[in-house]
């Protein structure tokens, strides 16, 4: 029984521009703006760094060549791939063969950096040395012979599959691969066709899911496939200034389906997946520190110190960098009429239980201050440092039942320094009878933290935030239901 037959690999669809993300790349150019900023700190390469490490890591952990523990993964992410730091029964494999595989992973995300620093072209040669250093210490694989029986084979590191892959699953149907005889052939077609896009200017996002998937379709080799796509991925991303897709294994449930889900034709899964991933890294690059930790002078402290006080007048004077608050103005009109309506119709049937029951809608242009808990738990859950020192503006939902509850919208500076994004969450929480400084609870009721900047696109950024705040609210009032 085949579950999926294979066909040759076809190129983007026609209507392939209702792929590309809006949001990512005016998000981009401020990074590529703070990355110059940043270049002599080396706090960048420090950030890469860092997360070459974890592609490294985790890209083997998704194929399930072995498991790390979480803690371990963590140290070896800001300590080095080292042997030493992982004891026993902190791998399910001797940790010298788990490290070996590591290392080559980290080595070849390494050689991504700098073959883009050549400006080569992608190639089916260099696709072959890819998968050459990645596999250079997993000398077998598994496969079934003519009975069905699963059995180890040598794997050929560097060269095309001689015999089909084809995985069975556990229901005994068959996912067809590419037959070992076609590989050559269509493997120099995806090359032609990715080529074509990077000279058509196919934006970022949708390439990388593109080449990804349809390399996957082909699947070339005997086994490393799926880390040799990641790589291409990530060289999509790399020539365009951004960061190395590190698909995790929190991201290993969401990957599989956006790649079922392509296999369909629908490719929109995998970019919005991949998109997520290089949202995350900007916006945790955007608060990179701007000074090196090491031994200084008293000197250098003050002089820290004065230019971190001029930093932030100069903050208040970027006039460009503060053009996000003309983009962001329409965004909160809307969170103030969507708070008022869902005020209304929830008003109305709560004072058909209790007269005395209501529920009313506030704003704050000016206590900056205010709602400091709240935002803060949302960045420490979403994974970001809010900044309400620079800019906060709230609107808030407070239902009054028998107990109290608040739906709270906050726009606030994203960053220890303003570099012109601003970032929305939604939180809800309960308080008690008695008066309180914070909130009994806190529950964020955002998918994600949004971010608009001082490049996007103002209807553009309406569009998605109408989005996010109508599942944002829902989330809230389900929340505040199972309060009740």
């Amino acid at each position: 029984m085949t579950t999926y037959e294979w066909q040759p690999i076809t190129d983007l669809p026609d209507d392939w521009q209702r792929l590309a993300d809006t949001e990512l790349p005016p998000l981009a150019c401020v990074w590529a703006d703070q990355r110059g900023r940043l270049a002599e700190s080396g706090e960048v390469e420090r950030f890469n760094e860092r997360l070459r490490r974890q592609w490294a890591i985790e890209t083997g952990i998704i194929e399930r060549l072995y498991d790390i523990d979480r803690g371990v993964t963590q140290l070896l992410i800001e300590k080095g791939i080292n042997a030493s730091l992982v004891s026993h029964g902190d791998t399910d494999r001797p940790a010298d063969e788990v490290i070996a595989i590591v290392k080559d992973q980290q080595e070849t995300v390494e050689g991504l950096f700098d073959f883009v620093l050549s400006r080569r072209d992608l190639s089916t040669s260099y696709i072959k040395d890819l998968h050459q250093l990645l596999t250079r210490h997993q000398p077998t694989t598994t496969g079934r012979d003519g009975l069905g029986r699963t059995v180890a084979t040598s794997l050929r590191a560097g060269d095309w599959k001689q015999w089909p892959n084809n995985p069975t699953r556990e229901d005994g149907s068959v996912f067809e691969y590419c037959p070992p005889e076609q590989v050559g052939s269509e493997m120099d077609r995806l090359i032609e066709m990715h080529l074509r896009h990077v000279a058509e200017g196919v934006p970022p996002e949708v390439e990388a899911a593109w080449l990804h998937h349809r390399f996957t379709q082909i699947h070339p080799f005997q086994d490393g496939n799926g880390r040799v796509a990641r790589c291409l991925a990530t060289l999509v991303f790399l020539r365009a200034g951004w960061f190395p897709l590190v698909v995790t294994r929190d991201d290993r449930a969401a990957y599989i389906d956006a790649l079922e889900a392509a296999d369909e034709g629908e490719l929109s899964g995998l970019v919005g997946l991949f998109v997520a991933i290089e949202r995350k890294a900007m916006l945790q690059a955007l608060d990179l520190s701007e000074q090196v930790v090491g031994e200084v002078a008293v000197g250098d402290i003050i002089a820290a110190a004065t230019e971190k006080l001029l930093e932030r007048r100069r903050e208040l004077a970027s006039q460009r960098e503060h053009a996000v608050f003309t983009v962001a103005a329409p965004l909160q009109a809307a969170a103030l009429q969507s708070l008022t309506q869902t005020a209304d119709e929830l008003g109305a049937s709560l004072r058909l239980v209790d007269a005395t029951y209501e529920v009313v809608v506030s704003e704050d242009q000016y206590s900056m201050a205010w709602h400091g808990h709240e935002v803060a738990a949302a960045g420490r859950k979403l994974g970001y440092a809010p900044n309400t020192r620079v800019y906060h503006r709230w609107y808030k939902l407070t239902i009054e039942t028998d107990t109290t509850a608040e739906a709270l919208v906050s726009f606030h500076g994203l960053g220890e320094v303003f570099h012109g994004v601003l970032a929305v969450t939604v939180t809800v929480s309960r308080w008690p009878d008695e008066p309180v400084d914070v909130p009994t609870d806190v529950a964020i009721a955002c998918p994600r933290v949004f971010q608009v900047n001082y490049l996007d696109d103002p209807e553009a950024a309406q569009a998605r935030f109408e989005s996010w705040l109508s599942e944002s609210l829902v989330i809230a009032l389900d929340q505040w239901r199972r309060w009740l």
